[in-house]
């Protein structure tokens, strides 16, 4: 007999719900997880929960284990953070991060978790997956010794990538973004900040995640001659106006999109990269990333004030009761 569990749904744009879900018992190759954690990518699910998904893009943006079908109904998410209850010895009882949506159990085949380093507290693992974007950013952007770096942007994603590059030696890193207040993240990470009108310039790259069209021109810029930016944003059903006019062409300048859904170097696996950004998570520094904390039971009610605008977190953090 399957067990019961409860999901976070999106019934209609802007209306979400918790419902109960059939849970089948796992098969010999399966895992059966507990969640303890989950994690709301703000960007990517408030753009889901407002129903502005293009269609052209509904294949493209399924989640691995999305159920239903844009607009809605629909059960949406990729970070989630729980313990195996059932599955294969090496697994049992193992912290597992799955690119699983809002739920309280669920079962998946046991290669689709991937274990939570020992040094790696399960409540920061919930932005493996943001990480493993910023990983994948950092691929594609290629950042050499000296470079001189903007990250326009202080969202989940350019606060990852902004402490991974403060790790490289020589390097000018700076984030930016609109609201004065992320200075004080930016602190915690070890990088500088600067609203945008007050940014340095001449870099030789720019990290772009802000998902606006003014941060995109802004990104451009404050590029050198011949530097690139890297465009991480995603802007649904939006259209963007791009300033390739003025000192686009004479200055030599590139914008190079990134993207999570391909790995960025063929010598590496899905699997390499999560395993990559886990490890990462063994620095406590990224434990400035997640400024709330809600209940599971809060989900509809925080995702109404997320896609509102009127409640500036970082990474909100689902907490899960025994069940």
């Amino acid at each position: 007999m399957d067990h019961i569990a409860r999901a976070f749904w999106l019934r209609a744009p802007g209306e979400g719900e918790v419902r109960p879900v059939a849970v089948p018992r796992p098969g010999p190759d399966d895992v059966e997880v507990r969640t303890l954690f989950s994690g709301v990518s703000r960007g990517t699910e408030t753009l889901v929960f407002s129903g502005g998904v293009p269609q052209s893009q509904y294949a493209a943006m399924r989640a691995p284990f999305q159920d239903g079908e844009f607009p809605g109904p629909v059960k949406y998410g990729y970070l989630n953070v729980g313990v195996v209850e059932h599955g294969p010895p090496a697994l049992a009882g193992r912290a597992v991060f799955c690119l699983y949506p809002h739920q309280t159990r669920y079962v998946v085949p046991a290669a689709e978790v991937t274990p939570i380093p020992d040094d790696v507290p399960p409540a920061r693992a919930v932005l493996a997956g943001t990480v493993e974007t910023a990983v994948n950013a950092l691929w594609d952007a290629a950042p050499l010794v000296g470079d001189r770096i903007a990250v326009v942007g202080a969202g989940m994603v350019g606060c990852s990538v902004a402490a991974l590059l403060s790790r490289f030696p020589g390097v000018r890193v700076e984030l930016v973004d609109i609201d004065p207040a992320r200075a004080a993240v930016a602190e915690a990470l070890g990088v500088g900040f600067a609203t945008p009108e007050h940014a340095a310039g001449e870099c030789d790259l720019v990290v772009h995640a802000s998902a606006t069209a003014a941060g995109l021109a802004r990104s451009l810029e404050l590029l050198a001659d011949e530097g690139e930016v890297i465009e991480l944003s995603w802007y649904g059903d939006r259209r963007v106006s791009v300033p390739f006019g003025e000192h686009f062409h004479s200055r030599r300048l590139a914008v190079r999109s990134s993207q999570v859904g391909a790995v960025a170097r063929a010598r590496r696996s899905f699997a390499d990269r999560r395993a990559l950004a886990l490890r990462l998570l063994t620095d406590p520094v990224f434990d400035a990333l997640i400024t709330d904390e809600c209940r599971f039971e809060e989900l509809p009610r925080l995702m109404s004030r997320l896609a509102g605008g009127g409640f500036p977190a970082l990474c909100v953090r689902v907490r899960y009761e025994q069940g």
